[in-house]
């Protein structure tokens, strides 16, 4: 296993056995993650009927899963730094999917409002925990290629989530999904007790070592991740909740072609997100800084991605899913990188705690954009002002991480 100490040289360093077949198990958990969080968009159509709902209505339930989600971050991270780290994702894991089963027996707004934020609450300590576990267990030249697997893993779920997910529904109903879904990933937890890591990865706190939210806080760099990924969070979360529903009410999709073609961005970033953070950990490796190479992609990858305005006045709908498409594969280069650079900053010690903060302010987007986009198709008609406002956020979201962030090389704990 793999050292926390850095090597004198940055040589490349291959993956070990069991390195490889815990983030293995770390990308199935963030896929199964993701198909849960980004269901009730699948089933919108649906639900609306079920359930009364209108655009608004809509992005309050959306919304729903962040107040769970963003208000128990904190708790979690702080659970993750003094427990042992494989029982606290196992216990989130296991909130979640019970969550994600009873979804399918709710018959009333307020039940399905409880259960996605009980979803949220179990979901809150995958990054945590994944963030303790690769700055414990992975060296600087490998957390690369191990944050964008686990990021592709997010990408991927909902592409699953749409195409499967669209294709079930459309033929057996939507209950039926979330029984699946949610019976089906309970088997996840028997692996994770045999592989999980058993050295590095359960660092706990001690004395002197874990610095406190205070100090986290006084950094100038936390703020750039923290308000950074709020930024990108928010572009994230657009995507995830409402693409569904743009591809159906403004390019007219059916749900068939919803659930084939509306993936496809999704499959993308998820490509693309694994391709550059092979490509960053080589690029570390032969010589050059985590500093450039971090923020080359972040800020690239955000600025990049500011296309997908384009995609909107375009109306075509195939030049719109050429143009979609084209912003989730630069949003990938951006998002290959993003925990590395947590990781990189916070060390294996405080490497949760800061995570926990850094995705309460990040998922508070996650409140914010699906109510926001709600409100604005609802007020409006259309799509364009939603994608202005997540256009605006990308290009903040580049000044918080290649600005606001200083240098991207460990803090110096008090």
């Amino acid at each position: 296993m793999a050292s926390v100490a850095q090597p004198s040289r940055l040589q490349s360093i291959a993956l070990t056995r069991s390195q490889w077949i815990f983030l293995i198990l770390l990308v199935i958990s963030i896929c199964i993650n993701y198909i849960d969080r980004g269901s009730l968009s699948v089933a919108d159509r649906s639900l609306k009927i079920d359930f009364a709902l209108n655009a608004e209505t809509s992005g309050k339930i959306y919304s729903a899963f962040f107040f769970g989600y963003a208000g128990f971050m904190i708790v979690s991270g702080w659970l993750v730094d003094k427990f042992n780290v494989n029982k606290v994702l196992a216990a989130g894991f296991l909130v979640w999917s019970a969550a994600m089963l009873c979804t399918g027996l709710a018959t009333t707004y307020a039940m399905l409002f409880a259960l996605r934020v009980l979803l949220g609450m179990g979901e809150s300590v995958a990054y945590p925990s994944y963030s303790k576990i690769l700055a414990g267990n992975f060296q600087e030249q490998q957390r690369g290629l191990a944050n964008a697997a686990i990021d592709a893993g997010c990408k991927v779920g909902p592409a699953i989530g749409i195409l499967a997910g669209g294709l079930l529904m459309g033929t057996y109903g939507w209950r039926i999904f979330f029984f699946i879904t949610g019976g089906l990933s309970l088997l996840w937890l028997v692996p994770w007790f045999i592989f999980a890591p058993k050295d590095q990865a359960l660092v706990r706190e001690e004395k002197g070592h874990v610095p406190s939210i205070l100090e986290i806080c006084s950094k100038r760099s936390a703020w750039g991740t923290f308000l950074g990924l709020f930024c990108s969070n928010y572009v994230w979360y657009f995507i995830v909740t409402w693409l569904p529903s743009y591809f159906r009410d403004e390019l007219h999709y059916t749900q068939n072609q919803m659930a084939t073609f509306g993936s496809i961005p999704l499959w993308v970033v998820g490509g693309s997100s694994l391709f550059f953070g092979f490509v960053s950990d080589r690029w570390i490796s032969s010589g050059a800084s985590p500093n450039l190479v971090r923020k080359t992609c972040a800020g690239t990858g955000l600025m990049l991605s500011t296309v997908m305005l384009a995609a909107v006045i375009v109306k075509d709908p195939v030049i719109s899913l050429v143009l979609l498409s084209a912003a989730c594969f630069a949003y990938g280069i951006f998002s290959s990188n993003l925990w590395a650079i947590t990781q990189t900053l916070a060390g294996p010690w405080a490497a949760g705690r800061w995570t926990g903060l850094q995705n309460f302010v990040g998922n508070l987007s996650g409140i914010v954009a699906p109510w926001l986009t709600g409100w604005i198709v609802q007020r409006t008609g259309q799509f364009y002002w939603a994608f202005v406002v997540t256009t605006v956020l990308l290009v903040i979201g580049t000044i918080c991480f290649t600005v606001v962030v200083r240098k991207v090389e460990p803090e110096v704990w008090r």
